[in-house]
């Protein structure tokens, strides 16, 4: 049986590096079978990794605290990509600024659990009370099976069922293109409250008893996590060959462009900085109860096979 790598939105640049070294035989390069699959929200996939039902799941950083208590019970193999990585995208009409987050004041805003932590932040960083000055909503049609959350974000936005949303890359850019979207905040590239940026990254994630059990397994995966990401970087027109089981023809014409623009983020070191930022962020939103070392949250015996 093949090993299941899971990760919470398909048709996006978040977790690309999984898909292309599923898809693109960097795993079958390391003597491994492997499979992705979709599980939606984020918190289930990491319960999935929990109970032992998938391998290796993929997601935001922090996330891995909604089903692993302080950190107990997993650890960070590797970065997917660096930084912060999702968009704040609004109607068009409302010709807001780029940057300026009292724009989306009074606005219905959409965005999936996980991702929702990094903007509630970001909002009350900026003194704009998420709770009260905004109405975050549930994206409509985000939930079923095989549904990709960003290009639902960008459907309900151009139906007029949002007034904005925060979502990922494909989902911003398939809303721009459309004429309906305008970028208000990159949080990769900066936007935002200082600081932002480091709240979390996309990682790649096992659970500590197999990381105990099978390291060289969990060593095999990460060597071909990163030779995906240097693929990419490489040649990013790649993408489109590994997302072709995936991707409507619409988002496969696509995907190259965004892969070229977060190729610079393709690495999977994790510092021992980006461990406190992201412990920082965690504490901030309550689901870290205390300051943990950075061997806690990261497998850090991998840590040489994370250079390219």
């Amino acid at each position: 049986m093949p090993l299941r790598i899971a990760i919470p939105d398909m048709i996006s640049p978040s977790y690309f590096p999984a898909i292309a070294a599923v898809e693109l035989g960097f795993f079958e390069r390391e003597g491994l079978d492997a499979a992705i699959e979709l599980i939606f929200p984020v918190a289930r996939t990491f319960e999935e990794l929990r109970e032992g039902r998938i391998d290796f799941a993929g997601g935001a950083a922090h996330a891995p605290l909604y089903a692993f208590k302080d950190w107990r019970g997993c650890r960070l193999l590797c970065a997917l990509a660096q930084k912060m990585y999702w968009f704040l995208v609004v109607r068009k009409d409302l010709d807001a600024k780029r940057g300026d987050l009292a724009a989306i004041r009074g606005l219905r805003i959409g965005a999936a659990p996980g991702p929702l932590d990094g903007l509630k932040r970001m909002l009350a960083e900026a003194h704009i009370d998420p709770e009260r000055e905004v109405k975050i909503v549930p994206v409509p049609g985000s939930a079923g099976a095989g549904i990709s959350f960003g290009i639902a974000a960008a459907k309900a936005l151009e139906e007029g069922k949002l007034d904005g949303f925060w979502a990922n890359g494909m989902g911003a850019e398939v809303a721009q293109r459309n004429g309906t979207g305008l970028l208000v905040v990159d949080a990769r590239r900066g936007d935002g409250p200082p600081g932002a940026v480091d709240y979390t990254f996309p990682a790649f994630v096992a659970t500590q008893a197999q990381i105990e059990r099978e390291p060289e397994r969990c060593g095999a995966a990460v060597r071909a996590i990163v030779s995906a990401q240097r693929a990419l970087r490489a040649e990013p027109s790649l993408s489109t060959q590994a997302c072709r089981r995936y991707f409507p023809a619409a988002e496969t014409g696509l995907i190259a462009e965004l892969i070229r623009r977060d190729a610079p983020f393709y690495d999977a070191a994790i510092s021992a900085a980006s461990a406190e930022a992201l412990n920082a962020f965690s504490r901030s939103i309550g689901i870290l109860s205390a300051p943990v070392a950075c061997g806690q949250v990261v497998a850090t015996q991998f840590r040489d096979l994370w250079k390219a």
